[in-house]
């Protein structure tokens, strides 16, 4: 497949980047865009170079659509798995913003689908898998440099924005949850690192709350413990409703050594860490270029991403659609596919079935039949 010609969902704020991303590929070609506020239509498909021709007058004719080799889903969360479905029952290749789902039963179906129809290929956006500092960071784990992971807390609190035609987010049944819109980036970051160190989630346990200060009805402010079957523990502080700017607070702790990175410090502050090999047991800050030349050390390149902000456009937003169309040309399955990150999901379902019922431990492998019941899914 020399190219590939998308069905896209969604000109909000990140569909409308993402839109521009796959417009400037020459081995892409947007077929259509649906987008239900026409004016937003226009503006995106002019900043991405398109005309008009694109717009889709509905989803249905989209799918009915033979050119079309992938859907690309932007849509808000609520819709991303009905439409999800369809689009892999009617043999499209999907890419899902996260959250994948907001219903436990209609993960459970994408993956189903996946799984029976291996030539698809599906992708959820976790954004942070491509953030550079986060795979330098799983490399460094992976390679030993902080030994036996013990703890670790990654945090997501992000005030997100709710004005105009963003109010969609206060309503639980569009938006899912505070989970599903936003602290699962902090959730994956954290699996993929205790895997890089060869540990699963074996138990969670949470808390939620609802301090309406911003008028979510779904619990915006959330308390996620995660017991790894190395005996670490993984702490995840979220909250979408109030924060004094964007905090993606990362601090893990081994018997090698340790990493930390603070979201809110200026940048040659951002990251330290320290490791009984890489280091000789000294504090290294590697972003700050003066400070590892007279230690010795390497710094950082220039260039090194950190995630640092809410900010779709410091995102990796290039990086993410280059790994999917690769993944649809080359028929290779993503490590970010429905069914390969259903842990991140069994997780967040773990947390909230927890929450639900009184903050005790959640085992995992999670019983899906009886948290679906459990949480009236």
């Amino acid at each position: 497949m020399n190219t590939v010609r998308i069905g896209f969902v969604g000109a909000g704020w990140m569909g409308a980047v993402q839109l521009q991303r796959l417009a400037a590929r020459p081995d892409v070609e947007v077929l259509y865009l649906l987008e239900p506020n026409p004016e937003r239509a226009r503006e995106a498909l002019d900043k991405a170079g398109l005309t008009t021709t694109a717009l889709a007058k509905s989803y249905e004719q989209l799918l009915a659509d033979p050119r079309v080799d992938a859907v690309w889903l932007v849509s808000p969360n609520g819709f991303h798995a009905p439409q999800a479905i369809a689009a892999m029952q009617a043999g499209k290749h999907v890419f899902c913003e996260k959250p994948a789902a907001t219903r436990l039963p209609d993960l459970l179906r994408e993956i189903e689908l996946e799984q029976a129809n291996p030539s698809l290929i599906t992708f959820v956006d976790y954004i942070l898998y491509f953030d550079l500092m986060e795979q330098r960071l799983r490399k460094m784990v992976a390679d030993g440099l902080f030994g036996q992971i013990t703890q670790i807390q990654i945090n997501y609190r992000h005030p997100v924005n709710i004005a105009g035609d963003k109010t969609w987010k206060l309503q639980q049944s569009v938006m899912g949850d505070a989970i599903a819109m936003g602290i699962n980036h902090a959730l994956s970051a954290m699996i993929w690192l205790m895997q890089a160190n060869g540990a699963r989630p074996v138990g969670v346990t949470a808390r939620s709350q609802n301090l309406h200060i911003r008028g979510f009805e779904a619990d915006p402010v959330w308390n996620i413990l995660i017991r790894f079957d190395n005996g670490a523990c993984g702490v995840c502080l979220g909250n979408i409703d109030y924060n004094n700017g964007y905090d993606a607070y990362h601090n893990l702790s081994g018997t090698r050594g340790a990493f930390i990175f603070d979201s809110g410090q200026d940048r040659p502050a951002k990251v330290r860490y320290w490791s009984a090999d890489a280091t000789a047991g000294k504090w290294l800050w590697p972003l700050d270029a003066p400070r590892c030349q007279a230690q010795g050390q390497d710094p950082w390149l220039v260039d090194t991403t950190t995630p640092d902000s809410g900010n779709v456009v410091e995102h990796q937003t290039s990086a993410c659609v280059a790994h999917f169309i690769n993944c649809v040309k080359s028929k290779t399955k993503s490590p970010l596919s429905f069914a390969n990150s259903r842990l991140i999901g069994d997780v967040a379902w773990a947390a909230r079935l927890s929450a639900a019922t009184g903050g005790g431990e959640v085992t995992l492998p999670l019983d899906y039949a009886a948290a679906a019941s459990a949480l009236g899914e």
